[in-house]
C-alpha cells in the first residue's frame, strides 16, 4: 500500500491532482481547499490513503497524518464513505472536527456538502468515544508533551497532556487549558475525550 508520496504537481482539475513521482505519474484525490491552494510545477508532499476496490485502487491525499486519522475514523459511521469524509475534511480541520464531536455540535459537521442534519448527528454520536487519536502534537502545531510543566501535569498522565494539546490546537491559552484540565476530577479510567469534553464545558461556563 502506498502511505507517502513527495514530488511535483502536474495538473489538476475540480477532484484531483497528477503528481509526478520520479517520472511516475500518480492520480491523487484531494480535497477542494487543498486543491485551491495547489498550482502546476508545486512540489508538496502528501501522507496517502490507499483504498481498494473490486473495480478500483484509489489514492486519497492529505497534508497531515492527523487527517488521515480523521479520514479513517470518520468512515467507521454507517453512511460515511471516502467522499462524505474528505467533504467534511474540507470544512474541518481534525481539531475543529474533534471539539465538534466532543460538544454535539451537529451544525458544523452538517456544512460539509452532502452530510444532511440525521448523518452529521450520527456522526456525532457514535464518535464522541472514539475521537481520542485523532490529534498528533507533530503535525498539526500542537505542542509537544514536554511543553506542559511536569508540577501542574504528571508526566505519565497522557490523556491530561493530550487534552491540553488539544485545546491549545482549539485556540485555547495555554495557561487557560491548563486550568481547565486541572479543574476535571480525577478518573481511573479517564480517556482523553472524556477529559477535553469535560474541559470544554468548564471553559464553556467559565
Amino acid at each position: 500500500m502506498i502511505g507517502h508520496l513527495r514530488g511535483t504537481i502536474l495538473s489538476t482539475d475540480e477532484q484531483t491532482a497528477i503528481l509526478d513521482v520520479g517520472g511516475v505519474g500518480y492520480e491523487v484525490s484531494l480535497s477542494p481547499r487543498l486543491l485551491a491552494r495547489l498550482a502546476e510545477g508545486d512540489d508538496v508532499e502528501l501522507v496517502i490513503e490507499t483504498l481498494v476496490a473490486e473495480t478500483y485502487i484509489r489514492l486519497v491525499g492529505f497534508e497531515t497524518q492527523s487527517e488521515r486519522r480523521a479520514f479513517r475514523l470518520l468512515q467507521t459511521v454507517q453512511g460515511v464513505g471516502a467522499k462524505a469524509a474528505i467533504a467534511i475534511l474540507n470544512v474541518l480541520s481534525p481539531a475543529a472536527l474533534l471539539d465538534a464531536v466532543a460538544v454535539g455540535d451537529k451544525t458544523a459537521v452538517s456544512r460539509a456538502q452532502g452530510v444532511g442534519p440525521k448523518l452529521a448527528q450520527r456522526i456525532v454520536t457514535e464518535l464522541k468515544s472514539r475521537t481520542g487519536g485523532i490529534l498528533d502534537a507533530g503535525d498539526v502545531g500542537l505542542p509537544t508533551k514536554g511543553a506542559v510543566p511536569s508540577d501542574d501535569i504528571p508526566m505519565a498522565d497522557d490523556a491530561r497532556r493530550d487534552a491540553i494539546a488539544a485545546l491549545v490546537g482549539l485556540g485555547y491559552d495555554e495557561s487557560a487549558a491548563l486550568r481547565a484540565v486541572r479543574a476535571v476530577p480525577a478518573d481511573e479510567s479517564e480517556t482523553v475525550q472524556s477529559v477535553l469534553t469535560a474541559a470544554l464545558k468548564g471553559l464553556s461556563t467559565a
